[in-house]
This record gives structure tokens, C-alpha cells and sequence, in this order.
């Protein structure tokens, strides 16, 4: 048993509220599950998936610095289940640290900029951490193993980390950046087979997909073709943009590629909360724009 109950200050960011609402729906089946507290930054602002930056540094600073002093409002870690929020904010969290020392100034009109709009000032007291290695590293794979009551047994899963989980900030305490294992060890606690390909460290093209869709779509095309090559029955990614590039966006790779894909993608909420018991209805399942069935069905649903 944990020590004590773990608690967050919950940043579910943008696409989980809108066009991945199962992601939101299904983190909090798997953490109410789990006997995780979280408190939601209702009044959190958009992270700015790292454009915010192409106009000014100080936006991307200031609006992340606002978002992480809301959590030390609470005194309590942020916590996101998006790659990308956890790359954009834990970076500015780590950069602002660093100030705090190398160039208070900045920290100062940081601070100024929040304290005009009325906003609680940076204080760089907290943690920034993604659901995964909250997971891993706090609650701890022995501890979902002893609450699996569905176990994925023969179940092939590819990782699909992407960019900014593994490469945005300068020190990663939690994994090897180069040969990530925590998806991988995460998916034999609950009983599933880890598949290994090529491309799961790289990026999915979203990035890309709004001024060169063709090139996004061929490199989310080539990832699936390379999962389905290596026996994968499914992809599971930890952020709710590489899942619309690989799942909503499937048929219109299929129409890139000339080639029929149909893999699944599954959130990686969605998997441990299956293997804890909840009901793939109340995980969103049927969101999915490839259809999540076959991989129910070998799992005997």
C-alpha cells in the first residue's frame, strides 16, 4: 500500500477537452482507479505547443509561468498526460529555474507581466511531470501490478513516446531520452507484450501537418507500417497529438501511402485502465477513428 494518497495539480490541457475528450475521460477513470487525487487548473491557460515562441520567448515564458503558479497556489506538482504540454511547460519551469540565479531580471519581468494581470507570481517551487513517469516513478509498477484485475495477456503494444516527452528539457531523471523503457515496462506490469520498431522515439509529423500535410502524413505512415511489421496489434502514445496524427488522421494517411493500415492507437490511460477493470465505455473507446475492436476482442471483451 502507498504510504499516503497522491495528489496533483491536474493541467489537462486543450485536445484532451476537445477533439481527444476520451483522453480526459479515461485519466480520470484510471486515477480514480488508483486512488490518485487531482485537482484541476480549471483557470490554466493553453501551453502554446511550443509556437508561442516563434513570436516571443517572454509569451511562452509568462503564460507557462502563470500555468505552473497555479499549481504553487497548491503546493502541489503539476501533472499533465500530454508530451506536449509536458515538454512546453516543463521546459519554460526548468529555463525560469535557471534565471532564478543566471538572470533574476528576467524572472522580475516575468513576474511584473503576471502581477499587472493580476496573476500569483513564479516561484519555481514545483515539479512539472507527465502522467507516465508519475506513474513509474511515484505510484510504481509493483503497486498496478497488485491492482491489475484484467490482465492484457497476449496483447503486442508499441510505444509511441514522440518528440517532446524524451527530448524538450536538458536532464530526463525519469528515462533514457535515446532508449526509453517506460512505456515498455509500464505494458508488462499490466500483463501486455511490449513491441520494439524503429520509429517509436521519433515524431509523428503533427508538427508538419498544417503547412506540409503530405510529409506529415508519409511519417505517420511509415510509423504505422513499421509497427504493424514488427506483430504490433496496437500503438499507445502518451500524447493526445500523436494520436491524432496516427489515429484520426489514419484514413487520410492510408490515402498518402496507398496502403491500408487499420492500427489502433490507444491512449496510454485507456490501456492501464482496462487492465484495472474499467469498462472500455467508460474509457471513450468507441471515440476512436480506427475502430478499437479488434484489439477488445483479444482481449475477450
Amino acid at each position: 500500500m502507498l504510504p499516503h494518497t497522491l495528489k496533483y495539480a491536474y493541467f489537462p490541457g486543450c485536445v484532451a477537452q476537445g477533439a481527444c475528450r476520451e483522453l480526459y475521460q479515461s485519466t480520470q477513470a484510471l486515477t480514480q482507479a488508483l486512488g490518485i487525487e487531482l485537482v484541476e487548473l480549471k483557470k490554466a491557460a493553453c501551453c502554446g505547443s511550443g509556437t508561442f515562441k516563434e513570436d516571443s520567448q517572454l509569451l511562452e515564458d509568462t503564460v507557462n509561468a502563470r500555468n505552473i503558479a497555479l499549481a504553487e497556489e497548491l503546493n502541489l506538482p503539476l501533472l499533465t498526460h500530454c508530451s506536449t504540454c509536458q515538454g512546453v511547460i516543463g521546459h519554460v519551469n526548468e529555463h525560469l529555474k535557471e534565471c532564478q540565479t543566471s538572470n533574476p531580471v528576467y524572472i522580475e519581468q516575468v513576474n511584473g507581466l503576471l502581477h499587472k494581470e493580476g496573476c500569483s507570481p513564479y516561484r519555481g517551487s514545483t515539479d512539472v511531470k507527465h502522467l507516465l513517469y508519475a506513474l513509474v516513478t511515484d505510484y510504481g509498477l509493483e503497486e498496478i501490478t497488485k491492482r491489475v484485475t484484467r490482465k492484457l495477456s497476449g496483447l503486442k503494444c508499441a510505444a509511441f513516446y514522440g518528440c517532446y516527452l524524451l527530448r524538450a528539457q536538458k536532464s530526463m531523471p525519469y528515462d533514457d531520452p535515446f532508449q526509453p523503457e517506460a512505456m515498455e515496462n509500464m505494458f508488462q506490469a499490466v500483463g501486455a507484450t511490449p513491441i520494439y520498431y524503429r520509429g517509436r522515439t521519433q515524431c509523428c509529423g503533427w508538427p508538419l501537418s498544417s503547412y506540409a500535410t503530405t510529409q506529415s502524413f508519409k511519417m505517420a505512415g511509415m510509423h504505422i507500417q513499421d509497427a504493424l511489421a514488427s506483430g504490433a496489434d496496437c500503438i499507445v502514445t502518451p500524447c493526445p497529438l500523436c494520436h491524432l496524427n496516427l489515429d484520426s488522421r489514419q484514413p487520410e494517411v492510408e490515402k498518402v501511402i496507398e496502403q491500408k493500415l487499420g492500427l489502433p492507437v490507444l491512449h496510454l490511460s485507456q490501456l492501464i485502465a482496462l487492465a484495472l477493470g474499467v469498462s472500455p465505455e467508460e474509457l471513450g473507446l468507441e471515440r476512436h477513428v480506427v475502430s478499437t475492436k479488434p484489439v477488445l476482442e483479444k482481449l475477450g471483451f
